[in-house]
């Protein structure tokens, strides 16, 4: 579902600030195509409503307000005995995670569900300022996920004394990417509004001292490294052909020929060229389907390996490389054969709430990513907490908090929580900060092998691997236990009929 989740930094330096950037865009962004489309099937079967929340949770001062879009289904919805799966909305427009998380849909039946899509906070419609809301770091101060999680309690809560029935029912939290890490905080932090959460390719521990932070770009290459044989071995090289190339001014013409570039590549482009590739790789990665997709561009099944079989030829010359990439790079950006030139500054994830997202970035979700160009097939660059600082200021006026979400989430130390399925493909490159061991008997990883980016959260489909499959009926077997848990509770304190 969404994904990359994915982020977009546009304010970030060129080079080695680039490929960080374009690893920060990928939690987020991973999400959201431009124009977010209905698919009429799912669309016929919500309803759309709007629910006035407080800008500020945490203060009596602000008493100003703003609509927060959900969308609800009840088509196999049971007011007896039936139960709520809460969709906790990330950086983007929930039409369009409500389209892409099929897993919900297919369940809906089976476990007599309420299905609820909250949007998130300055996404989508749910704009607290209007057109102001992106004016300024002033405006943009009510974005963090504290708030949002507040708003998604408040939401619950209102639906359950609204919704005939709803009352007495318990809620699992689900979502993917960073709606994976707010589900799963939303148990934390509100235990006695939600029993349970399926937290799907949720990198809550991608913060500074938790994991390594190279781990993420070493998935992305041995990713392309299975794929096929001298495939992240000719990526590597790919970098210091592209730097000799475009050392003259008759390479620099090559190079916007031969990748068919919509404007002429110059000396100051370079960067911007070298981050623009990293940052296909890193979304071929989390999108590595099994099944064509066109979920951030219309792709192929496994379009890593359609990818790779441009890149199989051994020790060739820098001219042959790079014309070899640009047939790896036309894979992701040309599939359908439509596009008559490759635009440097833009990529799929673009439209994901990247303006948002950047803010986040900036402030609390700071994720640090690096290279080292030995264990991995991008070009070294390190990460400068004091460089990332102080490009946040200079974009928006605010310094980063980078150790405040462990303060606030507990970082490692989440063992005293309870009732989370923490779920990571072993292709997606975020399950690097992702929990991939059981922590208890109710804090549970499900792990899946050649799973890409929260691929457990799409519809069920004939071309699903069988790890993916076994995947889904273990994660219902725990909302199962969850639901169950929570009536025979209930019953035990005189609180319900059932």
């Amino acid at each position: 579902m969404g994904c990359r989740a994915l982020l977009l930094l546009p304010f970030l330096s060129l080079g080695a600030a680039t490929a960080i950037r374009t690893g920060l865009k990928t939690l987020g962004s991973l999400h959201l195509p431009t124009n977010p489309t209905s698919d009429p099937a799912i669309t016929s079967r919500y309803s759309v409503f709007y629910f006035q929340q407080k800008v500020d949770h945490f203060g009596f001062s602000d008493t100003r307000t703003f609509k927060q879009r959900y969308l609800i289904s009840d088509k196999h919805w049971k007011s007896n005995g039936g139960s709520i799966l809460f969709y906790t909305g990330n950086e983007g427009d929930i039409v369009w995670f409500s389209n892409n998380t099929g897993f919900m849909w297919d369940v809906a039946e089976e476990l007599k569900a309420l299905l609820v899509f909250a949007e998130h906070r300055y996404y989508g419609e749910s704009l607290p300022f209007g057109e102001d809301s992106f004016k300024d770091s002033q405006h943009l101060n009510f974005l963090t996920s504290e708030q949002a999680l507040a708003d998604f309690a408040e939401l619950i809560i209102h639906l359950k004394r609204t919704i005939p029935g709803a009352e007495s029912q318990p809620v699992i939290a689900i979502g993917g990417s960073y709606g994976g890490m707010l589900a799963a905080w939303f148990r934390m932090k509100y235990p006695h509004i939600v029993v349970g959460a399926l937290a799907a390719s949720a990198p809550i521990w991608h913060f500074e001292g938790l994991v390594s932070c190279g781990d993420f770009m070493k998935i992305v290459t041995n990713d392309f490294r299975k794929s096929g044989p001298h495939c992240s071995e000719n990526i590597r090289k790919s970098w210091p052909a592209i730097n000799r190339l475009s050392s003259t001014s008759s390479g620099l013409q090559w190079l916007t020929n031969t990748l068919h570039l919509c404007t002429p590549l110059t000396s100051a482009d370079v960067s911007t060229l070298k981050g623009w590739i990293t940052e296909t790789w890193v979304n071929l990665a989390m999108v590595n389907y099994p099944y064509a997709t066109n979920f951030l561009e219309p792709l192929p099944a496994w379009p890593i390996k359609a990818v790779c079989q441009y890149l199989k030829h051994h020790n060739v010359s820098d001219t042959v490389l790079l014309q070899d990439i640009f047939q790896a790079l036309s894979v992701y950006y040309n599939y359908s054969g439509q596009a008559k030139c490759l635009n440097i500054s833009q990529t799929s994830t673009r439209s994901l709430g990247s303006v948002g997202w950047s803010f986040q970035a900036c402030t609390e979700m700071v994720m640090p990513l690096c290279s080292n160009g030995v264990d991995d097939m991008f070009e070294p660059y390190l990460w400068n907490l004091e460089k990332f600082s102080d490009d946040c200021f200079n974009q928006w006026g605010v310094k980063p908090r980078p150790h405040w979400m462990i303060t606030l989430y507990g970082g490692k130390n989440i063992s005293s929580h309870s009732n989370i399925v923490f779920s990571n493909g072993d292709l997606d490159p975020w399950s690097a900060g992702g929990v991939t061991k059981d922590i208890s008997d109710t804090l549970v990883a499900v792990n899946i092998p050649n799973g890409a980016h929260h691929l457990d959260l799409r519809a069920n489909t004939a071309f699903d691997p069988s790890s993916v499959l076994s995947s889904r009926l273990l994660e219902v077997k725990h909302i199962k236990k969850w639901i169950a848990d929570f009536y025979g509770n209930a019953k035990l304190a005189g609180l319900s009929n059932f």
